[in-house]
């Protein structure tokens, strides 16, 4: 009788981890198919345009999102930004468009994060929406 149970329990298991298997492809396989193509191709265009004086450290135009590195700007060399853009539909809505800004201010050879205005990420926003509105009026003429 244990022979028959083991051999029920090592069936059993084997049965339940194949279908966990399948499972989890199919459901990796439909987010990869749902997230092929879904960033708004203006909104990328006008984020890499917005912010084209900032180095790019990394880029997912699958996933839409665009992180820049940190840059000093002449004047404000004891001063560092750095930002994040993430484009999250495939609609050119206002809601389509998240900009994370990070700012460092450089205190006796140390970079030690500072606050950034609520404001900043605002207003590069509505930068990014306005110069894809251009780039989507360009296109229908």
């Amino acid at each position: 009788m244990n022979k028959y149970v083991l051999t029920a329990a090592a069936a059993a298991l084997f049965a339940l981890t194949g279908c966990q298997s399948r499972a989890h492809t199919n459901t990796t396989s439909r987010i990869a198919e749902q997230n092929i193509g879904t960033v708004n191709p203006y909104l990328w265009r006008a984020a890499l345009d917005t912010f084209e004086n900032m180095p790019v450290q990394s880029t997912d135009p699958i996933g839409g999102l665009i992180v820049y590195d940190w840059k000093s700007f002449p004047g404000s060399e004891d001063e560092r930004i750095k930002a994040t853009v993430y484009i999250l539909d495939t609609r050119l809505r206002a809601d389509g468009v998240k900009v994370a800004v990070f700012r460092q201010v450089n205190k006796d050879g140390t970079w030690v994060d500072a606050t950034v205005s609520p404001d900043t990420p605002v207003q590069l926003e509505n930068a990014i929406l306005d110069r894809a509105r251009t780039l989507k009026n360009a296109q229908l003429g």
